[in-house]
């Protein structure tokens, strides 16, 4: 009598660990969303913390619609007119904001758009992956009222 694993029994603990591997994949990239929706999040209302410290002041929210972190735009707070951007790399002396922070996954800044008469609201658009504490997954958009 010849000791050892059949083929059969090879095939089936190959198959189950398959099997697990598998779900811990889908595992991994479901926390992996989570957490990039996460930092969108904080990034967020971070950007809104310094939107909200630029009203007080200044009386009002940037007046530009542009696409946040441009590199032609001009730091938030510098006092120079026209700017396009909360901060950028070249930023690091912004009162409000050192570097914008952009997507974690796509190289995309979330885009901030004036509201109403000039400065008395603004809108941050986001996109996230997932289920989260704003809603369904897909697009949102922040503003000094809050998240929807």
């Amino acid at each position: 009598k010849q000791k050892g694993f059949t083929l059969i029994e090879l095939l089936v603990v190959i198959a189950i660990i398959g099997i697990l591997s598998t779900l811990a994949i889908i595992a991994l990239n479901n926390a992996r969303q989570k957490a990039r929706d996460a930092r969108r999040l904080s990034d967020i209302k971070q950007i809104q913390t310094s939107l909200e410290i630029y009203n007080t002041d200044n009386g009002k929210y940037p007046a530009n619609t542009a696409t946040l972190g441009t590199l032609a735009a001009q730091c938030l707070g510098t006092g120079t007119a026209g700017f396009a951007s909360l901060g950028t790399a070249a930023c690091g002396t912004s009162p409000y904001m050192a570097k914008v922070p952009n997507d974690p996954v796509s190289t995309q800044y979330y885009v901030y758009t004036s509201t109403g008469a000039v400065g008395a609201g603004y809108s941050l658009t986001f996109t996230t992956e997932t289920q989260s504490q704003v809603g369904t997954a897909g697009a949102h958009t922040a503003t000094e009222a809050g998240m929807q």
